[in-house]
C-alpha cells in the first residue's frame, strides 16, 4: 500500500513517520503527477489558507479533487479537513467541497487555547482515543450521508466521514494511538 501526504506546509512529517510505523509506504506530494499509483492520500494539519495557496500554484488541488471523485481515500486533519469541507468559514477562495461539512475555522481559539481531549470514537473501539487539538476547526453542520465519527463532551462533532472522505478537527498524527491512521488505511485498502 501507497499513501501520500501533502507536503506543501504543515506537519506532513509527522503523517509519514506514524504510516511508516503501520509498515506502510508514505511520500510526500508537493506536485500532481507524484499522486500517481496512491491508495489513498493525506492533508495534514498546518495553515489553510497557505495550503490552499500553494495547492494551486502547484496545480495539485484540482489533481486530487479529481482523484477523489475517481474513488480515492482521504484524510484531512485540522487544516486538511477546513480544505476538504463543503464550507468554511473565512477561508479566502472557498475549499474544496469533498464532504458535505459546514467547517469553523480556529473555532477554539488561538495557540495558547489548544488543548487535549480523551474522546469516544466508536469505530476505533473502546478505549477512548486521546485528541490533540492546536488552533482547531470544528464541524458546525453535516449534510446528508456523513457520518459523525467523534464528539467532545459538549456535542461539538471533530471527526467525521462521508463516502471515502475522512476527516477529523485533531492531530491523531500527534499520540502514539495509530488506530486513527489504521481505521484509514482499512478505507484506502477498500478498493
Amino acid at each position: 500500500m501507497k499513501i501520500g501526504v501533502l507536503a506543501l506546509q504543515g506537519d506532513f512529517l509527522e503523517h509519514i513517520e506514524t504510516l511508516k510505523k503501520l509498515k506502510v509506504e508514505a511520500i510526500p506530494i508537493r506536485l500532481p503527477h507524484e499522486l500517481d499509483g496512491l491508495d489513498g492520500l493525506i492533508i495534514p494539519g498546518g495553515e489553510s489558507t497557505t495550503l490552499r495557496r500553494l495547492g494551486l500554484e502547484y496545480n495539485v488541488l484540482p489533481a486530487i479533487k479529481e482523484l477523489q471523485r475517481k474513488g480515492l481515500a482521504i484524510f484531512g486533519t485540522c487544516a486538511g479537513m477546513i480544505l476538504l469541507a463543503k464550507k468554511a468559514t473565512e477561508l479566502d477562495n472557498g475549499s474544496l467541497g469533498l464532504i458535505d461539512i459546514e467547517v469553523k475555522r480556529n473555532a477554539f481559539g488561538r495557540q495558547v487555547d489548544s488543548f487535549e481531549a480523551d474522546i469516544k470514537v466508536p469505530v476505533l473501539g473502546e478505549a477512548p482515543f486521546h485528541a490533540v487539538f492546536i488552533r482547531a476547526p470544528l464541524i458546525e453542520k453535516v449534510g446528508q450521508g456523513v457520518e459523525v465519527l467523534a464528539r467532545l463532551s459538549n456535542g461539538t462533532i471533530v471527526a467525521a466521514i462521508q463516502g471515502k472522505v475522512l476527516v477529523a478537527s485533531f492531530h491523531p498524527e500527534l499520540t502514539s494511538d495509530l488506530r486513527f491512521h489504521a481505521y484509514f488505511l482499512n478505507l484506502a485498502a477498500d478498493n
